[in-house]
């Protein structure tokens, strides 16, 4: 088979055969939408000259350092979402995004703050996974007046000087869990809210919506207070457990922070007939949902569609970063995905 010549490139990629050896040779006076589709071209055809095309179109192109803070690193979700936002780094076609991707265990207002200020000294951009707190709001105000925008990802903070939040729509996100326990429970009975911290915008919103659609649509549940788990499974063990014990007509159990191998654990303890009665709908997924959910334990998972929205995470830290620390705030929200036994 012969080889592509650049006559070939060049009529594949529809420009001329000087603007292909402009690129091999490695000029920098051709726009970057224009080597992007000789490298196109080039893949399709397998030109030869691959690789200085693309060494080519990484030259030309934007470069962005972008921070991101996330949590637990002993957590399923947040080395799932770390993964994701590095693959949809890796990604952008048109620009070379580094990402530095840091883990947050020690969850107090002081060591996040801290965190999240040596980040933003080292990146373009931050995002940010926090509980809401006046410390971290304050490092926000700092870093825009450095002209560094923080981002929050999914879970909001009250900063107006914030420059975009990215996550899905957590009154919904109540509202359907709430219909899940209500059309498939019968009778009265007991329910039970679990939080990781009432901090959190994203569980204490969903945590409302929540009891809304239960006043309006099932006022034979009774509601329990919420009850904080710290993001801790040992924690969430020991809340269920001796819920478990308190109350013979618990019915349904909602669980919008950590601690879902924990609840799990307390629910495989007790009789499976009284098992069955119980409703578990939680938003982690990872091998313990996975596991729960294989076992008939969770009722359903509503779970942040991790792939598109670390796309959408990345493409609103490189918008804030262009558009600069005096633009006005954005809100992108995802639809969350709803995952069951039967479609895991």
């Amino acid at each position: 088979m012969k080889r592509p010549t650049i006559a070939d490139l060049a009529k594949e990629a529809e420009v001329s055969i000087s603007t292909v050896n402009r690129i091999l040779s490695g000029s920098s006076n051709v726009k970057l939408t224009t080597v992007q589709r000789v490298q196109a071209a080039a893949e399709k055809i397998g030109f030869y000259g691959l690789g200085a095309i693309e060494d080519q179109m990484r030259k030309g192109a934007p470069h962005y350092k972008l921070g991101f803070l996330l949590q637990q690193s002993s957590r399923d979700l947040y080395q799932l979402l770390g993964r994701k936002i590095s693959e949809a780094c890796q990604a952008r076609p048109l620009e070379v995004v580094v990402p530095l991707i840091d883990f947050v265990d020690l969850l107090t207002p002081e060591n996040i703050a801290q965190r999240l200020r040596a980040l933003g000294e080292a990146c373009d951009a931050v995002a940010i996974i926090a509980a809401d707190h006046p410390q971290i709001g304050q490092t926000i105000r700092e870093l825009r007046e450095r002209g560094k925008p923080v981002v929050t990802y999914i879970t909001d903070q009250s900063a107006s000087e914030r420059a975009a939040f990215v996550g899905t729509d957590n009154w919904k996100l109540g509202r359907t869990a709430a219909w899940f326990i209500a059309q498939m429970s019968h009778g009265p009975g007991r329910v039970a809210v679990f939080l990781g911290n009432h901090r959190y915008q994203c569980q204490d919103v969903a945590d409302a919506s929540f009891r809304s659609y239960l006043r309006e649509y099932a006022p034979r549940l009774v509601i329990e207070d919420s009850r904080p788990t710290h993001e801790d499974s040992s924690q969430a063990y020991h809340m269920v457990r001796d819920l478990l014990q308190q109350a013979e007509d618990l019915t349904g159990i909602l669980i919008v922070g950590g601690g879902i191998s924990g609840v799990c654990r307390a629910l495989r303890e007790i009789q499976p007939e009284r098992r069955a009665g119980i409703k578990l709908i939680c938003r982690d997924i990872g091998p313990e949902t996975r596991k729960g959910l294989s076992e008939g334990l969770i009722t359903a998972a509503l779970c942040h569609p991790t792939e598109a929205i670390s796309a959408a995470l990345v493409q609103t830290m490189i918008e804030a970063v262009e558009a600069g620390v005096g633009a006005a705030p954005v809100q992108r929200t995802l639809p969350f995905e709803i995952v069951t036994p039967e479609n895991i």
